[in-house]
């Protein structure tokens, strides 16, 4: 009797046309791939000329900034547990605090995710052409370096994994699961090669190869200020893992395997960029790295590649691109369920919620967010400025994070029954504990990364991206406005809306 009283239920509930098919390791590669992209053969030794005076302190630094992460991964996973439900922070927000600020916050994510998605995009074709002319295929790598080659392949790969999303959670497992095992073999390469090799194999290699020898590292002291700002960068590593979030409305068994999605990514991520970083600075000194990132850009490979046969140096390179195209599906998933989430409420055109009958995908959010991709593919074919979306990207999932950890706390209060659903963390105090010390220390970050913004010396104001995020979402609240007022004219209760949670 209870089976089938539950089944009547099942059945009377509101469905979007979503399908429940993607099961754990689908989601924590979602997460995975979303947080590990080219960056780790980069930050970790540019941080050397962005946060002068950091020296020998970076691994520090990145624990340190790992811990706001963890209070936001769980903040999170405190609210998947309840609200398993596509959309992920926009709905968390919208219900536990107010849904204009859960649209605007969420529409500068989608907006700085979506930049992003055609900066990764354009950026992965001089990694696919280091590859061909270590691999000794000049007129590949030749052709690869060309302006119209490079644009037509960025767009060539956004669009193919647009399709790979648009053909269901199926393919797209299948997709994501084998590279983002392939990444980590050749992640390991690095990780393997930086422990097999000390600071004197690589003196000795610079020596031979170049007759330099290692600058003095001796005397740097350490500098709070410093490796709070550095911290503060490094946080960016940690981006992603609310990717999972986002797809709560396709995960089988949600209410358990979404929090554990989240905690396996930001886990096995944060052991990777540790492990990763510290290789590379057992076999590299310090000193090296800050001298020659104040003259020019160097990666993990460059670095590795005084001690590595030149075979060893093409896997590095290739795990590099292999980690960049992890990034596209991952993000793309992410961005659509966002938009189908805000038309689902109302809050955005209804069309963007539309589902395939087929492949039970979001296609009309899934073919625009590659339209907006394709501008931030654009823009940097013609601008050349990559960096301006990311810190944009920062600026809103800062601010995102941190409305999750208020979202733990005001939830309760606004919702009750939902709050009943938590599974995570129940005890109440554990998560008031949890949740203020994430808007401490998340609030500490923001403030950080919008004083070095609005303190850097640019050229003109709109390379600040504080000044660029605050009129997305100035957008965003014309938009907000328009399209409630458009609901409560046709007579819908608008507060009614945001009091219980999406079909799902």
């Amino acid at each position: 009797m209870a089976n089938s009283t539950q089944s009547a239920a099942d059945k009377s509930t509101p469905r979007t046309g979503l399908a429940r098919d993607m099961g754990l390791l689908g989601l924590a590669a979602t997460g995975i791939c979303s947080m590990l992209g080219a960056a780790i053969n980069v930050i970790p030794f540019m941080i050397q000329r962005s946060v002068p005076g950091i020296g020998p302190f970076v691994l520090p630094a990145y624990l340190f900034a790992a811990i706001p992460a963890v209070f936001a991964a769980l903040a999170y996973a405190i609210l998947a547990s309840a609200m398993p439900r596509a959309g992920g922070s926009y709905v968390y927000a919208s219900r536990a605090i107010s849904p204009y600020l859960g649209f605007v916050a969420s529409f500068s994510q989608w907006f700085g995710l979506s930049i992003a998605i055609g900066v990764v995009s354009y950026v992965l074709i001089p990694f696919l052409r280091d590859v061909a002319l270590a691999l000794d295929w000049q007129i590949v790598g030749a052709a690869l370096d060309s302006g119209p080659w490079r644009l037509v392949l960025a767009l060539a790969f956004l669009w193919t994994f647009v399709a790979i999303n648009l053909r269901g959670l199926r393919l797209y497992e299948r997709t994501l699961v084998p590279l983002m095992f392939l990444m980590f073999a050749l992640g390991a390469v690095v990780i393997v090669a930086g422990f097999a090799f000390d600071q004197a194999d690589f003196a000795a290699a610079l020596l031979e190869r170049e007759g330099r020898t290692i600058p003095d590292g001796v005397g740097v002291s350490f500098r709070f200020g410093a490796y709070l700002a550095a911290a503060a960068v490094l946080f960016s590593s940690f981006i992603g893992f609310d990717s999972i979030a986002q797809a709560g409305g396709e995960a089988r068994n949600p209410g358990r395997t979404l929090p554990l999605a989240i905690a396996i990514s930001i886990t096995t991520v944060g052991a990777f960029y540790l492990l990763f970083t510290a290789a590379i600075y057992h076999a590299v000194p310090w000193s090296y790295i800050a001298e020659q990132a104040a003259i020019r850009d160097i990666t993990a490979p460059g670095l590795l590649g005084y001690l590595l046969p030149a075979g060893w140096t093409v896997a590095i390179v290739a795990g590099a691109a292999v980690a960049l195209i992890n990034d596209l599906p991952a993000m793309l998933l992410a961005v659509s369920r966002l938009m189908f989430a805000w038309a689902g409420d109302g809050i955005f055109p209804r069309p963007v919620a539309k589902i395939h009958a087929k492949y039970h995908t979001p296609h009309v959010a899934l073919i625009l967010s590659g339209v907006m991709a394709s501008v931030g593919i654009l823009g940097s074919h013609l601008a050349g400025d990559f960096f301006l979306g990311v810190d944009i990207l920062v600026t809103s999932m800062l601010v995102n994070f941190l409305l999750m950890c208020v979202s733990v706390i005001m939830l309760p209060r606004r919702n009750p029954e939902i709050a009943c659903g938590i599974r995570v963390a129940t005890s109440r105090m554990l998560q008031l504990v949890l949740s203020w010390s994430g808007v401490v220390m998340l609030g500490g970050f923001l403030l950080v990364h919008i004083w070095k913004d609005l303190s850097a010396q640019v050229s003109a104001w709109y390379f600040h991206s504080t000044p660029v995020w605050l009129a997305v979402m100035l957008v965003a609240s014309m938009i907000y406005r328009r399209e409630v007022k458009s609901l409560r004219q046709s007579g819908v209760d608008v507060a009614a809306i945001f009091n219980k949670l999406p079909p799902e």
